[in-house]
């Protein structure tokens, strides 16, 4: 119940391409874990969804059906170098939590 990779960092116009491998998993943003002006995006369960980040700063992602599991992945969209106040703050599930603390310590 892992994204491969978990972190990545691009550059603002970039497009990523989630591919769910096996069944009964999709990619979505958490509203509480984009940058201010960013839209949101969720992908159908076991399809593809191509998303185009134009605004910098960190996204937080995750795979709804397995989000207490802790699939989840961070996107780091130009030169961001800082977690931003409050980021982890809210109701995010222990092992997602623990996983987004790892995926942030690439920053």
């Amino acid at each position: 119940m892992v994204f491969e990779p978990d972190f990545l960092r691009i550059e603002p116009g970039d497009t990523v391409k989630f591919i769910a491998t096996d069944p009964a998993h999709n990619a979505e943003s958490i509203l509480e874990m984009i940058p201010e002006g960013a839209e949101t995006f969720k992908g159908k369960i076991n399809e593809e969804i191509e998303v185009t980040f134009d605004v910098e700063g960190l996204y937080g992602i995750k795979c709804l059906p397995h989000y207490a599991m802790g699939m989840v992945m961070t996107v780091a969209v130009g030169d961001v170098t800082e977690v931003p106040q409050n980021y982890l703050e809210g109701r995010i599930p222990p092992r997602a939590r623990e996983r987004f603390e790892t995926q942030l310590s690439n920053l």
